[in-house]
């Protein structure tokens, strides 16, 4: 009888989980970007955003909240309702660069946030101002080197991918440069088109219009491959051995949503990602889709804390 009764209960906590799954979206979804807009991050979300509205009638609202490294947003997120009614879009700073860099955090990202799905590799792209003379990583450390502490180096923000990049790039090119942190992608590509810093890592589909109107120089992509988007452009690590630096984004939820609300989001985010003309779309803008498992998430994210943390180790890097 007891074990009658034990098959029963685990029977209905399954169909519950299931009813809840196929009602799921009964409200709007918001997804917090912990980057402003017109980044990467941003343009990501709401592209996904306007497909998932399509596809579920539900408005899926994007909420960008920009600071500390990207921890201000995953701190929200971590500390929402698990009903898969607040999401994160997630990325390699919130989720490796962050745990390595920070000595304390307002969320555990183990604990409290849990991988729905990888949705794409952005690879950033090394640029410099055009009025710098320079056309290559050679070029560009050559000259570092004749000008130490003189090259205002933009960073999107301590804490931050492009931080920990620049700190890789100024650790195996044996340079010393100026960091100029920003609040994010968009004051940092404004004040490098200005030329008040001479050099910044960005996410190229902010910074692919730039570089083709001439207003700003490409000199090579920060990722493990060379980019679609950018094909006549190497990688760093064509020059730099050693330089890998994969800027990967995916959607998170907080720990102790449904797992069959993760799954139907994991579904739904594949088969969006699985559009040809959707990735016809990001591919023009720089971004290769990249879908998962929320288990294939999880292990790119233990991959990377374990890269980033070897290069806080030796370079000393620290944010409070």
């Amino acid at each position: 009888m007891r074990a009658s009764h034990a098959a029963v209960l685990l029977a209905l906590a399954g169909y519950s989980g299931l009813a809840v799954a196929q009602a799921y979206p009964l409200k709007p979804i918001r997804v917090v970007v912990p980057f402003p807009p017109a980044g990467a991050a941003d343009i990501l979300a709401r592209t996904i955003g306007q497909k998932l509205t399509e596809a579920w009638g539900q408005q899926v609202v994007v909420d960008n909240r920009p600071g500390a490294g990207g921890n201000i947003g995953a701190d929200i997120v971590a500390k929402a309702t698990p009903d898969g009614y607040t999401l994160l879009m997630a990325a390699a700073t919130t989720h490796a660069v962050s745990v390595t860099l920070y000595s304390k955090l307002p969320y555990h990202f183990q604990n409290d946030l849990a991988p729905v799905s990888l949705t794409a590799n952005i690879s950033h792209i090394l640029l410099t101002h055009p009025s710098l003379p320079v056309k290559s990583v050679r070029d560009l450390v050559g000259l570092a080197k004749s000008r130490p502490n003189q090259l205002n180096w933009g960073l999107q923000g301590n804490g931050t991918l492009s931080h920990l990049e620049t700190e890789l790039f100024r650790e195996l090119s044996k340079i010393q440069i100026q960091m100029v942190p920003y609040k994010g992608s968009a004051p940092g590509l404004t004040d490098l088109i200005a030329g008040n810093i001479q050099v910044f890592f960005d996410s190229i589909p902010p910074a692919l219009p730039h570089v083709q109107s001439g207003r700003l120089r490409g000199i090579a992509v920060a990722g493990s491959k060379r980019s679609p988007a950018v094909p006549e452009l190497p990688t760093i690590g064509e020059t730099l051995k050693g330089f890998v630096a994969d800027n990967w984004f995916g959607v998170m939820a907080p720990a102790g949503t449904p797992k069959d609300v993760v799954g139907k989001l994991n579904g739904e985010i594949v088969r969006i990602l699985s559009d040809r003309e959707i990735q016809k779309l990001m591919l023009a803008r720089g971004a290769a889709l990249q879908a998962s498992t929320p288990e294939q998430f999880s292990a790119v994210i233990k991959s990377d804390i374990e890269k980033w943390g070897r290069v806080v180790k030796s370079s000393g890097a620290r944010v409070e």
